[in-house]
């Protein structure tokens, strides 16, 4: 019995993730320090980290300690530090904020993994192999320490232990976010999915490891969790408040970006792995499962759409006008959300014919609706409003499985889907080299400070 053979890679989209092999590349982890007036803590987490990867870790490292616009002795502790130790390297920025000094460094990086870590080592370095090993493997993307995982062992006060879970649920309600500590200082990327991912993560400051969470979650990528054990930092410099409001207006920008679909995130998309069970099977419609998720959201929300207007209506006209307007508003709103999120069809193209075929759907829709109501009324002399809408969500059930097919047969077949996922890939090919295009990409004064920053690396590697 011979194997099917993979599908082609989509143009614009991540390719299947390999294992790194050891002697395939010298560098393969890259580990950042971030810091800001850190002259008392620098050197000792330097040596101990260090010490540590000599130790333990069986593959090439670097330690990259990332400056960003120190005003005490630390530059000059980092420098001695690059210039005495081996696989130590000082980069200095002049401007702060972590999540800029990340992004400028990850960004420079030619290694496969790049993990960054907080100068306290407030998380014990054992689950730092544990953390970095499925990305080395080629089985997840992302990885994120948690101390709010049951087997995690943390040791901090009450104050932060709230402030830390309360963050927590905040973007579990708002975005819908799976992982569980987004905070923790302890994480890890792909170099090739950073490539694709940090130019859409606008924040540069301490929302930068949320923000990228989110987006990388949202486009399917895995994200692996090490619980981890962690002393709370008693003399940490964070500024809980400042910091608590920039994250809740990240929170609102992110969340106000993915509702609008103003992200391209088909370009993190990554094609299913080598495993046999997850290639196309003869006679199975792709995507099937999803498209039935999806249109029973849109279908919930319409209805509920639906309803409202129907019970608005009402209150001036009778139930036959008031259904005929209720349903064509929210018929129109359900073929837009539907050939957007459930099909994947994007762009202007036939967007008019597709609404006029939903209309067709909605004359189907229509009839079976008002045909209810109308046996309705001849059953009833007098039906209650009640009696009118559990008639109306019946007959709306009804029409549910028909209007599937039809989209999915008709409104949007198979061909055009692939057509407008090759548009879409080869829109994100060639807009690839040229970095971000769009104002939720980094902005235009953040591509001039990251140029900046660039030349700052560069003469300090030299």
């Amino acid at each position: 019995m011979t194997t099917p053979p993979l599908s082609p890679t989509p143009l614009g989209s991540l390719p299947p993730r390999e294992h790194l092999r050891p002697g395939q590349t010298g560098t393969v982890l890259d580990v950042v320090i971030p810091v800001y007036n850190e002259e008392k803590d620098l050197e000792p987490c330097v040596r101990r980290l260090h010490e540590h990867l000599v130790r333990t870790f069986p593959y090439g490292f670097r330690i990259t300690i990332a400056d960003n616009a120190s005003t005490d002795d630390t530059p000059r502790i980092a420098a001695l530090l690059d210039d005495e130790m081996d696989y130590v390297t000082a980069v200095r920025l002049e401007q702060k904020g972590r999540g800029r000094a990340l992004r400028t460094v990850w960004s420079l990086s030619e290694a496969p993994v790049l993990a960054y870590m907080d100068v306290d080592l407030s998380t014990d370095l054992n689950a730092l192999l544990p953390l970095v090993a499925p990305l080395i493997s080629g089985h997840s993307d992302l990885a994120i320490g948690s101390r709010l995982s049951r087997s995690a062992r943390v040791v901090r006060g009450p104050k932060r232990e709230f402030i830390s879970r309360t963050y927590n649920l905040i973007l579990r309600g708002s975005l819908a976010a799976r992982f569980s500590d987004a905070q923790c200082g302890f994480k890890a990327i792909r170099g090739d999915v950073a490539g694709r991912l940090l130019p859409m993560v606008e924040d540069t400051g301490w929302f930068f490891d949320t923000e990228m969470l989110v987006l990388a979650e949202r486009a399917g990528l895995r994200i692996h969790e090490v619980p981890v054990d962690w002393v709370d930092d008693p003399d940490s410099t964070v500024h809980l408040v400042r910091t608590a409001t920039d994250d809740l207006k990240g929170v609102w920008r992110v969340g106000r970006a993915l509702a609008t679909g103003a992200l391209p995130l088909d370009r993190l998309a990554r094609p299913f792995g080598d495993d046999p069970r997850d290639r196309e099977l003869a006679g199975v419609p792709g995507g099937l499962a999803r498209q039935l998720v999806g249109f029973a959201v849109v279908g919930a929300l319409s209805t509920l759409l639906y309803l409202g207007l129907y019970s608005l209506c009402r209150l001036g006209v009778g139930p036959q006008v008031a259904n005929a307007a209720a349903l064509l508003v929210s018929t129109l709103a359900n073929t837009a959300a539907n050939r957007r999120l459930t099909f994947g069809v994007r762009g202007r193209e036939r967007a008019v014919r597709h609404q006029a075929q939903g209309l067709v759907v909605f004359a189907i829709g229509l009839a079976l609706t008002s045909g209810s109501l109308a046996a309705l009324d001849a059953a009833t002399v007098s039906p209650s409003a009640g009696s009118e809408l559990t008639v109306l969500v019946a007959a709306n059930l009804a029409a549910t499985v028909l209007r599937f097919l039809l989209f999915r047969a008709w409104v949007f077949p198979e061909r055009e889907r692939r057509e407008a996922a090759g548009r879409a890939a080869g829109d994100g090919a060639r807009n690839a080299g040229r970095g971000p295009t769009a104002p939720h990409d980094v902005p235009h004064a953040q591509d001039a400070q990251d140029a900046h920053d660039r030349n700052d690396w560069s003469r300090s590697a030299r």
